[in-house]
């Protein structure tokens, strides 16, 4: 009854929130283009005229030969040898295909940090439901403008406007992306210090719902949920036993965290989950806007769309989970360039900029979303004196049998400090992104059911 009471308050709060006008979706005539020139995402079909970018032609959707749900995630492209080596001397020659993060980890590490980059392929994909899901939403998906700030309405199943006029709408993409509707994975989270140190922060086994993408509809049309999410951690010992649960919204007003500390013994709503404030998944070292390159609350800031342009941007990197040992892809200031697979493609770039009378530790973050999965999978960001900061992360990996370019790892660089974080290392696990046939109950992800279960 305490969950039920949580939902629905949330949405009458939604509901109070809304302020502003809806913007209405595209015309018809233009929604026509998702089954004409643009894939059923929004992106480009056609490839790019020198031939460097493939035309998309459905995606991959056959998983490789031997892959089980529930185990370690193969490399569809493991006999592929890089066609370009991007380091310092020659990062001139591609700089306007590279984020100003990474030429500033180029020039930083110029012996060490570079970019493999790849063959691309266009291997994104989603299930036809979402497809169909998506093109009723470009003509019925409007933007309003909430308390916790802009919010898609009317949109469900699917990215809510493929066809984006505004930064706004872009980055609701990214946050709406497709990535099952049920999934469950095990990692390590690791920060690395200045000095090269990896101290482990978090083993951690993370659930997953998105009610947003339930194939049957909505099972509870009271709540806005979009992303219910539980964390427990098994280590190190000092944090063995913790546990996280998170109910994000599509009206970020109403979505609440929660946490479970052993020495404490008793479940805490967290007061501030979002922002710049920092999040004990990653041991306060991220912000919680900082988790897969952006989430949360948009009300701080204000959003352009720059446009879309070429660029190198890690994917297809199932690379990274060949791995065996965490230590092989941790490198004293970097990820290990070995195990990063680079491809060029189309992303759009989004600017937001710190509004007046907010507070924030980034006044402006540039970034970039890939076309095909509205992955926002590099970020750029730059502190109170405009100078650049942070390099935030994404590493998308492809998931045959999902269908889908998912984000399986994620972090930021601190390019002043030296230091980073790589969260979602998962070279030493058994299994890395299963997909449960049935969702989780709602039940399981709240918050009085984790004291329970957690204590050690």
């Amino acid at each position: 009854m305490t969950f039920q009471k949580l939902t629905r308050a949330a949405t009458v709060l939604s509901a109070l929130a809304v302020m502003a006008p809806a913007i209405a979706g595209v015309p018809a005539n233009e929604a026509a283009r998702l089954k004409g020139d643009l894939t059923p995402l929004g992106a480009e079909k056609a490839g790019n005229k020198e031939g460097t970018i493939p035309a998309w032609t459905g995606g991959l959707t056959t998983p490789t030969p031997g892959f089980k749900n529930g185990g370690r995630r193969p490399d569809p492209f493991a006999n592929e040898k890089p066609t370009l080596r991007i380091t310092a001397k020659n990062m001139d020659q591609y700089g306007d295909k590279l984020t100003e993060g990474v030429k500033a980890l180029l020039q930083k590490y110029p012996d060490t940090y570079r970019l493999d980059v790849y063959q691309t392929h266009r291997s994104a994909a989603a299930p036809q439901y979402v497809y169909d899901n998506i093109f009723q939403n470009a003509t019925h998906a409007t933007l309003a403008e909430s308390s916790g700030g802009p919010v898609p309405k009317g949109a469900y199943g699917g990215i809510p406007f493929p066809i984006p006029k505004s930064g706004a709408e872009a980055m609701l993409n990214h946050k709406l992306r497709w990535r099952s509707e049920s999934w469950v994975k095990d990692a390590h989270n690791w920060q690395v210090t200045a000095d090269g140190k990896p101290v482990l922060l978090s083993d951690i086994t993370q659930q997953n719902n998105t009610p947003y993408y339930f194939k049957d509809g909505r099972s509870d049309k009271l709540d806005d949920l979009y992303w219910l999410v539980r964390l427990d951690t098994h280590g190190p010992a000092i944090r063995a036993g913790e546990a996280i649960v998170g109910h994000q919204t599509i009206d970020e007003t109403n979505t609440n965290t929660w946490v479970y500390l052993v020495g404490q013994r008793r479940v805490r709503k967290l007061p501030n989950a979002c922002c710049d404030t920092p999040t004990p998944a990653a041991a306060g070292v991220l912000s919680f806007d900082e988790i897969e390159t952006f989430n949360g609350r948009m009300d701080r800031f204000d959003w352009k769309l720059i446009g879309k342009k070429e660029m190198y941007i890690p994917y297809n990197s199932n690379r990274v989970l060949t791995a065996t040992k965490d230590s092989d892809v941790l490198g004293a200031h970097h990820l290990n360039p070995d195990y990063i697979r680079w491809e060029l493609h189309r992303v759009w770039v989004v600017e937001a900029t710190l509004k007046p009378g907010q507070r924030h530790t980034s006044k402006k973050s540039v970034y970039y979303l890939d076309e095909d999965t509205w992955l926002a999978v590099l970020a750029d960001r730059y502190d109170a004196n405009d100078k650049l900061w942070r390099m935030a992360f994404s590493t998308p990996v492809a998931m045959p049998d999902v269908p889908g370019q998912i984000a399986f790892g994620f972090g930021a660089y601190d390019l002043l400090a030296g230091s980073y974080v790589a969260m979602e290392v998962g070279a030493e696990q058994k299994m890395h992104y299963k997909i449960n046939t049935t969702p989780y109950s709602k039940s399981f992800f709240a918050p009085e059911n984790m004291a329970g279960e957690s204590v050690r």
